[in-house]
């Protein structure tokens, strides 16, 4: 692991002094292009270079122990140093290990989250509102910014499915997780009887595809219009302003009628559709190794139960990595870090344990 750091180090350099030169400076975007690698690369220089000064630390302490006929007192505080320096080096090794594991290319990336009504009609609707409210609150935590694709709305309010991007640094490394599928347990406004309800949402997380990604044939493309459909009222659409795509050779359908202009509409649909073709080619490529992995954690498989949100006893548990906590109002408001860094932490520790290869000083 650490002549691997030395290497990085080295690059690092090499990217600083790059920087130095007239004909890189001059060229913005090269300037870009190593401004974001030195970026990628400047959490573990500097955990390695506090490694490398802590190390320095030991080294000291050790010498001044072997030199013998110190004074009680003084050779107390050089042991307590080295105590001290010995625990800071092991939890900056376990760091450097995780600094050090294969980054998903996709962690950057905004994401486009699509939330669907499973089991339990109205209800399960009604929870896909109460979930996309959630995620919307946890993108204003985080100043990413989120807007509505589609949305196919009930009659009280509820969602029968809404597709919403979410712009934001970072934005699908934390809710890569979300994929499955969410229960609610919980009475209904429209139970009388105070009987507890079960109901299930699904939802689905892909990072969103850039444009030199993909390729996309116009050929292979049919565009329909009509007019949009809602509740009701104002949502009523009296123009042709909606828009269905389908990709001929796959026959995946995506529709766009949140905005009133067709070419809005037309231009989130190709993003949807670009977002859920590279998906389909990502878990074409993953399939293979999907059945060795032993947790759930992250593989965005849609058809396990991930999470159960229990409102009569307050709690939410993740099944996936056997976590509850007792604060579902919270939750529900946004607060959804323990929940995540908690899913990180596991899928970290996955990768460290079946092969991250990164020990071996």
């Amino acid at each position: 692991m650490l002549e691997k750091l030395k290497q990085i180090e080295v690059h690092y350099i090499d990217l600083e002094q790059q920087l130095a030169l007239p004909e890189v400076y001059t060229d913005p975007a090269r300037v870009a292009k190593i401004a974001k690698e030195q970026k990628e690369m400047a959490p573990v220089i500097e955990h390695y270079r506090k490694y490398r000064s802590v190390e320095h630390t030991m080294e000291e302490a050790k010498e001044l122990l072997s030199g013998g006929n110190l004074d009680p007192d003084f050779k107390e505080m050089v042991q307590e140093e080295l105590g001290e320096a010995k625990k800071k080096m092991d939890i900056l090794r376990e760091e450097l290990k995780i600094l050090l594991l294969p980054r998903d290319p996709n962690d950057e990336k905004n994401v486009i989250v699509e939330i669907r009504g499973g089991a339990g009609g109205e209800e399960a609707a009604l929870f896909a509102n109460s979930l996309y409210r959630m995620y919307s609150m946890y993108a204003e935590r985080n100043r990413w910014h989120g807007e509505v694709l589609s949305l196919n709305e009930t009659e009280l309010g509820g969602a029968k499915e809404i597709s919403f991007l979410i712009e934001g640094n970072g934005a699908y490394s934390r809710l890569k997780f979300e994929s499955g599928v969410h229960r609610v347990q919980r009475v209904p406004d429209t139970e009388s009887g105070g009987r507890v309800h079960t109901s299930t949402v699904t939802v689905a997380v892909l990072p969103e595809a850039e444009d030199v990604e993909l390729e996309i044939n116009p050929t292979d493309l049919q565009i329909d219009t009509f007019r949009a459909s809602g509740a009701g009222g104002q949502h009523v659409n009296k123009t042709e302003s909606a828009i269905r795509i389908t990709h001929l050779p796959t026959g995946l359908v995506v529709e766009c009628q949140d905005e009133r202009s067709q070419h809005k509409n037309r231009e989130k649909a190709m993003k949807v559709l670009r977002s859920k073709l590279l998906e389909a080619e990502r878990e074409k490529q993953a399939s293979a190794i999907a059945a060795e992995r032993k947790s759930q954690v992250g593989t965005g498989m849609r058809n396990e139960r991930i999470r159960t949100y229990n409102f009569p006893q307050g709690r939410v548990t993740d099944h996936r990595i056997g976590l509850t906590l007792y604060k579902i109002d919270a939750i529900m408001d946004g607060d959804l870090d323990d929940l995540i860094d908690a899913l990180v932490t596991a899928d970290q520790a996955e990768k460290l344990s079946t092969g991250g290869d990164t020990d071996g000083e």
